[in-house]
């Protein structure tokens, strides 16, 4: 690969710490520490182990794990804010980082201070950092509060105002941590609105998340991580599929145990609407729920019963439909479900006489508003669905 082409390169990344070490605070704990030494060798673990791997410049790559994979530890050694145990890191660009509220500001220094601040770490001049000063504040909304420490900043007033400055300073290079969760709904879609933007204009993003709703709208590759190990690399929608698979994804439900003379449900699986597996839809994408029913000769009489719980168990909605088919299919339409994680429970039964089958919360799926045109600006509960009703 050409020199210039990339923007990170990682050959043999690994990132080793030491459980339980504490430096001594007294000449006795000291002297114990040194008996102690003896018998118990130091217990360690690699929170980032033999990474390789390259982003090329003007790509917009997810990482993507679970708690405790390695995730932010990674953007710490890419951000060099820690050093690593064994590899190497070649960066090709100025990086602006956030991974934790507040990471680069003084506390008793203005919003003012710091944003000329981060532009000095940043190698800008104070010219540069002038020219987008205006733009830097009316996006972080904090225009009244602008020339007061931000140790007297609300954690939502830190994050947009980082948000701000690591993102409208041009650096070649932003990677961006979880962070993003502290802000409030309308303070998110800005902060997506604003990486999309940075990603157009050919500059670099990495972006760790959860949400992988967000990942799949945003990003172009993926990366995997679990237990300190890359398990994938590759486009958004497989990295996204790969994670699903490797942590037992929860989008479909067998039963094989079901016998041929009993009424039952075989399978039930949650797809997009390229008939994918899937359990990350946006609210502006429709859910398809395919059930496939072992029926034996009355099954006429029976239906199926679909009920749509939110993350409490709460009932949101209920579908009923008389089995006709070995293969049914639910759809749920687009612009329906708001935001938020839902469970799947099945029945089958005779209606208002008796139940066959129960299956309770056997498949799981969350809706992301983060592509939606629909979406009430602030951070609103405005309930599970979208009321699609007649106006007069």
């Amino acid at each position: 690969m050409m020199e210039g082409k990339y923007a990170i390169k990682v050959e043999k990344l690994s990132k080793r710490y030491t459980i339980g070490t504490k430096k001594a605070d007294s000449f006795r704990q000291a002297l114990g520490g040194i008996f102690r030494k003896k018998n118990n060798a130091k217990a360690s673990f690699l929170a980032v182990d033999n990474l390789n791997f390259t982003i090329n410049k003007g790509e917009v790559v997810g990482i993507i794990g679970k708690n405790g994979a390695g995730k932010s530890t990674l953007l710490k050694l890419l951000s060099q804010i820690t050093k690593p145990t064994e590899g190497t890191i070649r960066i090709n660009g100025r990086v602006a980082s956030l991974l934790e509220v507040g990471t680069g500001f003084h506390p008793e220094l203005t919003g003012r201070e710091n944003i000329f601040l981060n532009g000095t770490i940043l190698g800008m001049t104070r010219a540069e950092v002038s020219r987008k000063f205006d733009e830097i504040v009316a996006f972080s909304g904090v225009e009244k509060f602008i020339d007061t420490p931000v140790k007297h900043y609300s954690s939502g007033m830190y994050v947009r105002l980082a948000f701000s400055v690591a993102a409208h300073l041009e650096p070649e290079i932003l990677i961006i941590d979880e962070v993003l969760a502290v802000g409030d709904a309308e303070f998110q879609q800005k902060c997506l609105g604003k990486m999309k933007s940075i990603a157009g204009e050919g500059r670099t993003v990495i972006f760790v998340s959860h949400n992988l709703a967000a990942v799949k709208e945003l990003c172009q590759k993926g990366i995997v991580i679990e237990k300190g190990k890359l398990v994938f690399h590759g486009e958004s929608s497989a990295a996204i599929q790969a994670y699903q698979s490797s942590h037992g994804s929860q989008s479909h439900y067998e039963n094989k145990s079901v016998t041929t003379d009993k009424t039952a449900v075989k399978a039930i699986a949650l797809c997009n609407q390229a008939l994918q597996h899937c359990t990350e839809f946006t609210v502006n994408e429709p859910i398809l729920i395919d059930i496939d029913l072992n029926i034996v000769s009355n099954s006429a009489e029976y239906a199926v019963f679909i009920q749509i719980n939110d993350q409490f168990g709460s009932p949101v909605f209920v579908a009923e439909k008389q089995i006709s088919n070995q293969k049914m299919t639910l759809e749920i339409a687009a612009n329906f479900l708001t935001r938020g994680n839902y469970a799947i429970s099945c029945y089958i039964h005779i209606p208002r006489l008796e139940r066959i089958e129960t299956l309770d919360n056997c498949c799981q799926f969350n809706v992301s508003d983060a592509t939606s045109s629909l979406v009430i600006h602030g951070n609103y509960n405005y309930g599970p669905v979208f009321g699609n009703f007649k106006w007069h």
